[in-house]
């Protein structure tokens, strides 16, 4: 059994992004992804969001779950026939959630790692931690929003990286498996977003030499996203011919 789709609010999300050598990216993407690219680098980052009133689309009302979140994430592209398309590939995911775990997979093809989120957040300053006893995943961000643009990003603006992850909507992770790529896709009623300016970033991830070199990865910028209206699409397993 799966959901075709669940609504609910962004009550906040964190975009924070490196910028990493496309040929070790190449080497932890599942075919048929390969990293886009901006100005010669592949961009890999951590989404940690924070989803309220989560149900089924069709039910009716402000009732739902809440639960704070975390997915690391990898902009790629691929060919499905003649059609180039993009979106992210997501190798880990983390939810509070013990319901998100449980049912992952069942009533949607998710599956997360259970974690502990320790937050701290005000209209301006915003903190985050996570780990996870599962799999020894740790992640700390923090940041203040701000109206300057990082200097040394490869996007020249807020808006030019704005539109770079609004194309990253759609994204692939595998199922319990390992073996299948199931596809969700992020709809918003409405596309805000803040620069966040970066005090702490920190990832096991993007931090393990042994996947990524030293030197590789460095921090490039952060967004913010507060208070929008979205829904989650089940686009199925990925199938490119």
């Amino acid at each position: 059994m799966s959901l075709a789709a669940i609504s609910g609010v962004i009550e906040r999300r964190i975009l924070a992004n490196y910028r990493i050598d496309p040929e070790a990216v190449r080497r932890v993407l599942p075919a048929p992804f390969q990293p886009k690219l901006v100005s010669g680098f592949a961009i890999g980052g951590i989404c940690l969001i924070r989803l309220g009133q989560m149900r089924p689309a069709w039910f009716p009302g402000a009732r739902g779950l809440s639960s704070e979140n975390a997915a690391h994430r990898i902009a790629v592209q691929w060919r499905e026939g003649d059609e180039l398309r993009e979106g992210v590939y997501i190798p880990r995911r983390h939810t509070s959630s013990r319901l998100n775990v449980l049912t992952g997979g069942l009533v949607f093809p998710v599956v997360q790692q259970l974690a502990k989120f320790e937050v701290r957040e005000s209209a301006e300053r915003l903190s985050v931690k996570v780990g996870s006893a599962s799999d020894g995943t740790s992640i700390s961000v923090a940041g203040s929003v701000t109206s300057d643009w990082p200097g040394g990003s490869v996007f020249p603006d807020l808006r030019a990286a704005s539109d770079f992850f609004r194309g990253g909507s759609l994204g692939y992770s595998a199922d319990a498996s390992g073996r299948r790529l199931f596809g969700i896709e992020l709809n918003c009623e409405t596309w805000r977003v803040e620069a966040l300016a970066v005090e702490r970033m920190e990832s096991s991830f993007f931090e393990d030499i042994s996947v990524f070199p030293r030197g590789t990865v460095q921090v490039d910028c952060a967004l913010l996203m507060r208070g929008i209206g979205h829904r989650w699409d089940n686009r199925g397993a990925l199938c490119c011919g």
